[in-house]
């Protein structure tokens, strides 16, 4: 652990309240990166959510699928460490989520455009 960062956590460890020190001290605390990673992939949440009011045609489907499957992964994976990380889970279960909807909507949009091709006419061949 590095100096600058020893310091700044015995800084912080002065202003925590009382009722608050088990999470500070928790093993998937502030002071670790299992937290803080948690926290900062709450934007890829909050970039799913802002899609939402993307028109489906322009929605990535492979983008989708991976976000849709890195987080039932990591969603399982946070289950099974050890200590259990809550707040691991918790983000990717809403990655997973927020994505899913958004391969729900591009396969149906998908399904709409091939239905649509199918109610058109076939082109008729031109006399010789």
């Amino acid at each position: 652990m590095s100096s600058v960062y020893s310091a700044i956590i015995n800084t912080a460890d002065k202003f925590v309240p009382q009722k608050l020190v088990p999470l500070w001290n928790h093993a998937a605390g502030p002071k670790t990166v299992f937290f803080w990673a948690p926290v900062f992939k709450w934007g890829l949440v909050i970039a799913g959510l802002s899609d939402l009011a993307r028109p489906a045609d322009q929605l990535s489907v492979a983008q989708s699928a991976s976000l849709c499957a890195t987080g039932i992964i990591w969603s399982r994976y946070s289950l099974v460490i050890i200590p259990k990380n809550w707040g691991l889970f918790s983000v990717n279960l809403f990655v997973a989520l927020s994505s899913s909807v958004q391969l729900t909507r591009a396969y149906l949009f998908q399904q709409e455009q091939k239905k649509k091709l199918a109610e058109l006419p076939a082109p008729t061949e031109q006399a010789k």
